[in-house]
């Protein structure tokens, strides 16, 4: 049994998990509580807002992990490696772990302020840490921010289709077109 001190940080995991691939409403206490390795009362402790504080506190961290993986493979100086790790994850999952954020965004976010709260914070993180990559490339700031936003939202719709098709094909083609747009603009 894991120590008795992390289990803020399982019911975090878990819940993050959970989210990630049944959605918000389709998750209940008693999953979350199983999954998290805790009593009950740890979860009220940890979380006295309940399932949409942890829901709120997971995508928090769910989005910035995902925002420093997303540094991370643009720091090595294109979006293609990006696009690959984003296809390896659906495959590995069997196309059930797409965007972090999204399955809860369209599920909870309009009836919860904190969980809405927290994926605008998450995806314009994303957006951010993409806008300051095409700006190291060389592009306009102004530019750069738009293009931010087209790319972001290219993705997360390459994202919901592949993984509705069980098809990387998407992912693909989004990751193609941007690599001729990024050329097109640097030259």
């Amino acid at each position: 049994m894991p120590p008795r001190t992390d289990s803020r940080q399982r019911f975090l995991d878990a819940a993050a998990d959970l989210f990630h691939t049944k959605a918000y409403h389709a998750t209940g206490l008693n999953e979350l509580v199983s999954a998290g390795g805790a009593p009950k009362g740890s979860l009220y402790f940890h979380f006295p807002g309940g399932k949409e504080q942890l829901a709120a506190e997971a995508l928090t961290q769910s989005s910035a992990r995902l925002r420093d993986i997303l540094r991370a493979l643009l720091a090595d100086g294109d979006t293609d490696a990006v696009f690959a790790a984003l296809e390896q994850n659906l495959l590995a999952s069997d196309f059930q772990r797409g965007c972090p954020l999204a399955t809860v965004a369209l599920d909870a976010a309009a009836g919860s302020e904190p969980i809405r709260q927290a994926c605008v914070s998450g995806f314009d993180s994303w957006r951010a840490a993409i806008e300051e990559f095409l700006r190291d490339k060389g592009l306009d700031a102004a530019y750069a921010a738009g293009l931010s936003v087209v790319t972001l939202t290219s993705l997360e719709g390459a994202l919901l289709l592949a993984k509705t098709q069980r098809d990387v094909t998407p992912l693909r083609t989004v990751a193609a077109h941007l690599r001729t747009t990024i050329e097109r603009e640097l030259s």
